[in-house]
């Protein structure tokens, strides 16, 4: 009798929890059979996950808490190799969070050099530090990527065979796009503007600021309501920025009120990230903003490899979305290209046909979802022998 395929799934934070769940149930929806191992979080529990330590132990970022961390993160590192070395798993597949996942990942391929390894998640090899695509070759076997440029970028970058398996949003496009009532209110005055000034604190102590005074200058022109999605645990700082604004705006928190607020929204004003993304696949006209300290802007220059911050430009391969960083993020550039997108005319008429364009860049064939397409590569790998 021969036993289940055993694959292990190593997160590293909780986004990486959230993508191994989804994993896990494509997996098993294409083997009922197969077994788990390795390091998760609560998604990956409530889908039967059973991990070898709490995910907190290990979701550290930026390098003041990491080094605070480091004992802790080193000994964790050291014994989830030794647990999938002992496991001898038929595949080996590492979640996003390179300076975990990486680390356990060159483990592994020292000590048990057969066991295949899949890095779920390219790390932004394409933006910047380019010189980490070929170094993966020597621990990583397969790469499988959310956007879908990316292989495209480990072929330049000589890093290891890479597949686009889709972004996890695809699958949420049914909450992101408006009814038809919605999108009659994306027409109707008083617009909604939806402002986003980011996720981490130092984004919002820097932008917060900017976005109140370039949102009064564009009330002084337009009727608008603006609503800002709040991080949760950041709720209490928004509102306190928020109140130093000359024109009100509703604070929600959560995302079915976020998601509600962008199918209503006639524009947006947003930190560039994952919500850019967020935005251009609901059909969202947007500015895109950002500002970092003065010796991140000097590492920034000499890393970053990309024309564009924007990841929505990114996948269209032209700066269809306006963005504005450092020195140009005022708040009078940023309500000049606001305007435009909430009257009406060519520049909004022009972006919203490039955000119509998305769809097809990011959809995949045969019309899988990304977890399917991810599971189809990981049983692939499990087939070959493992030593």
């Amino acid at each position: 009798m021969t036993r289940p395929r055993t694959i292990w799934l190593v997160a590293g934070e909780d986004s990486g929890d959230q993508l191994g769940a989804k994993l896990m149930r494509a997996l098993r929806e294409a083997a009922p059979d197969v077994a788990f191992g390795g390091v998760g979080g609560e998604a990956m529990a409530e889908a039967g996950f059973a991990s070898l330590f709490p995910l907190d132990d290990v979701a550290v970022m930026g390098y003041l808490p990491v080094l605070a961390r480091a004992r802790t993160l080193l000994r964790r590192i050291r014994e989830t190799a030794e647990a999938a070395v002992r496991a001898r798993p038929d595949v080996l597949v590492i979640i996003d969070s390179p300076g975990f996942t990486h680390a356990v990942a060159k483990r592994v391929r020292k000590a048990a050099p057969g066991i295949p390894i899949i890095d779920y998640v390219s790390p932004s090899v394409w933006a910047w530090r380019p010189w980490r695509a070929k170094g993966m070759r020597a621990f990583i076997d397969h790469v499988m990527a959310l956007l879908p440029f990316e292989p495209d970028a480990h072929r330049r970058l000589g890093g290891p065979p890479c597949t686009y398996v889709g972004h996890p949003l695809i699958e949420r496009l049914a909450d992101l796009r408006p009814s038809g009532p919605e999108r009659l209110r994306r027409d109707a005055a008083p617009y909604s503007l939806v402002i986003l000034p980011g996720s981490r604190r130092s984004e919002i102590e820097r932008l917060m600021p900017v976005f109140g005074q370039a949102l009064a200058l564009v009330a002084r022109a337009h009727p608008v309501e603006a609503v800002l999605p709040a991080v949760t645990r950041h709720r209490a700082l928004i509102e306190r920025l928020a109140a130093a604004w000359p024109v009100p705006v509703r604070i929600v928190t959560g995302e079915a009120p976020k998601y509600a607020a962008f199918r209503r929204a006639r524009a947006a004003l947003a930190a560039s990230g994952t919500v850019t993304l967020e935005l251009a696949l609901a059909g969202v006209p947007m500015v895109v903003a950002y500002k970092v300290s003065r010796a991140e802007e000097v590492i920034a220059r000499r890393l970053i490899q990309v024309p564009t911050i924007v990841l929505p430009n990114l996948i269209l391969a032209e700066n269809a979305m306006p963005e504005f960083v450092q020195a140009d993020c005022t708040p009078g550039h940023l309500a000049e290209a606001l305007a435009p997108l909430l009257a009406g005319g060519a520049a909004r008429v022009t972006q919203c046909a490039a955000l119509a364009r998305i769809d097809d860049r990011m959809r995949l064939a045969d019309a899988q979802t990304p977890s399917r397409a991810a599971a189809r590569i990981v049983l692939r790998a499990a087939e070959r022998p493992s030593g």
